[in-house]
């Protein structure tokens, strides 16, 4: 199907936010708002978030990305994915005024705008669906826990290591002290009690998936530790685990994927895989 690609702009607060409409000739009712994650802007590497919007608006869905307040073109301070619920307001507003014949939309977002999309979706009506990518939930222990588990054991297995350790280009020191930080920080608190902040974050991430009563797409990545954190975590807290097992979660897994799903192959599988998840409900 023919679309257009459209600048926008529109009014957060006293700032102007910029951004990229793709407006399909039949609109479907539902639309896609893409959120960005982590110090980029409404592209995304490797032009990935373009490529996926133009795919959807092919396919008859309208899609709209745009800049926070202070990324990219728009105007403001620079703002975390924590403090971005007013930016995604005015984004659904400027969206659902401009696109004839949409009636609701989904979020879709990887990494930390998945955790924004989480503390703001249950909050709008307007948001009928989430698809959460390598959702970030990050906390110092998480990390520790899952760079022990995922990188160290496949580190061993690695030719490369064995032939350092061969050649006596191997850094013991350094490596034994880099393990012993990781497990202290994984299994204690190192003599320091942990960030309430970073925390509380599973917690909150948890609470806005909970009360959100639409469906959800989850896609985690294999070869990536953002992914496997989330994984281990959901895996040991009994909480989560009830959550994710709900009929309303769809999961799909892309063993050898990396984070950004950089090749064509694995973009594609994504993409075609959030069409038929919008398509089946």
């Amino acid at each position: 199907m023919n679309y257009e690609d459209r600048a926008c702009r529109f009014s957060c607060g006293d700032d102007l936010l910029y951004g990229i409409l793709s407006v399909p000739e039949l609109v479907q009712s539902r639309g896609i708002l893409m959120l960005v994650g982590g110090a980029q802007y409404r592209a995304g590497s490797h032009r990935q978030f373009t490529l996926l919007s133009r795919f959807f608006a092919s396919h008859g869905i309208p899609v709209m990305r745009f800049d926070y307040r202070g990324m990219g073109d728009s105007e403001g301070d620079t703002r975390d994915f924590e403090n971005v619920n007013d930016d995604i307001r005015c984004a659904v507003d400027y969206f659902m005024g401009s696109v004839a014949g949409m009636t609701g939309m989904v979020m879709w977002g990887l990494c930390d705008a998945a955790s924004a999309a989480l503390f703001y979706g249950f909050r709008d009506p307007r948001i009928s669906g989430l698809a959460l990518v390598n959702p970030w939930i990050r906390t110092e222990a998480g990390l520790a826990k899952a760079t022990l588990r995922h990188y160290y054991i496949s580190r061993i297995l690695e030719r490369a290591l064995w032939q350092k350790i061969l050649c006596a280009r191997f850094n013991y020191r350094a490596a034994a002290a880099s393990l012993v930080r990781q497990v202290l920080t994984a299994f204690g608190n190192n003599g320091q009690h942990p960030v309430s902040a970073s925390a509380s974050l599973p917690d909150r991430m948890f609470d806005g998936y909970n009360r959100f009563n639409g469906p959800v797409l989850l896609i985690l990545s294999g070869n990536d530790l953002t992914a496997k954190e989330f994984a281990d975590l959901a895996a040991a807290d009994e909480r989560w685990s009830a959550l994710l097992q709900e009929r309303r979660t769809r999961h799909l897994e892309l063993p050898d994927a990396n984070h950004t799903f950089s090749t064509r192959q694995w973009r594609d599988r994504v993409a075609g895989q959030t069409l038929d998840w919008l398509r089946s409900w």
